[in-house]
């Protein structure tokens, strides 16, 4: 769900520990803000004019500001320490097991999401610059690799099973890009030339977020959050978050769409 802040509805497993920060890292900006507020109209009546008509060379000696500022970075460093060091780490230090995993390649572009799976041998097919077509092969992938047979390739369209954790391997062809997942508390730049690893574990499907919302429309939408040239706007592609079971049958149907392309092309060529 939403919380106070109206962050989008949330659908990952590791997004409550990131909201419950986010919330108490607001909660001491509104505390800071009313706090300094406070004190500057103080300062206006405590010292005004007509109070003070001349000027005091002596001053304030009252150490309350200095205990004020200290405890301001004590919360400052409780925040860093106790909270956020620790998300980190998790993020950086508990990536799971690829066997335990689903595992894709999300390879940003001006201006698109081109999405590869690595098929039923869980192995990821041979790329080949040379090879790249932007309308029919944009990834490069060698299908001549035995490993590249089975591959599932997308553009725009990610299909993952709630419940398990997803492994992304991102990268960039041109520019960097930034993959964000909103729903699932998810961003992280794309950088040519690097690729970045990114785990997390989806906890609600698109028709259960549906029916939370009373939005039958919804979708899960992955966005660009990094400017990257004229047409950064319109870079938008989906997340499906399936039952497994319904992941497994996408992907078969996408597997059997791929053998029968298969065929039908090696008919042409034996004609």
């Amino acid at each position: 769900m939403g919380n106070w802040f109206t962050m989008p509805h949330l659908a990952s497993q590791h997004g409550a520990a990131l909201d419950r920060t986010n919330d108490i890292v607001h909660l001491l900006m509104l505390v800071l803000f009313v706090g300094w507020g406070v004190f500057f109209v103080y300062t206006l009546w405590r010292f005004r004019a007509s109070r003070n008509p001349v000027a005091d060379y002596k001053g304030v000696t009252s150490h309350t500001s200095t205990w004020l500022e200290g405890a301001v970075a004590l919360v400052e460093a409780i925040l860093l320490v106790g909270f956020s060091i620790p998300l980190w780490a998790d993020r950086v230090s508990g990536f799971p097991s690829p066997a335990d995993a689903t595992r894709v390649r999300v390879v940003a572009q001006q201006f698109a999401w081109n999405i590869h799976y690595p098929g039923p041998d869980g192995v990821f097919g041979r790329t080949d610059v040379k090879l790249v077509d932007e309308q029919s092969n944009p990834l490069g992938l060698d299908r001549s690799d035995p490993a590249a047979k089975d591959d599932v390739t997308t553009i725009n369209q990610l299909h993952l099973p709630a419940g398990k954790p997803v492994l992304v391997q991102l990268t960039s062809k041109d520019v960097i890009h930034s993959l964000a997942l909103w729903e699932m508390r998810v961003k992280q730049d794309a950088i040519p030339g690097t690729m970045t690893p990114v785990w997390f574990v989806p906890t609600v499907t698109t028709e259960e977020m549906r029916q939370r919302t009373g939005n039958p429309e919804f979708a899960y939408e992955i966005g660009c959050a990094q400017l990257c040239g004229l047409g950064h706007y319109r870079m938008k592609g989906y997340v499906t978050i399936d039952t497994p079971a319904d992941f497994q049958k996408w992907m078969d149907e996408r597997e059997a769409e791929l053998a029968a392309s298969s065929t039908t092309n090696q008919d042409s060529v034996w004609k």
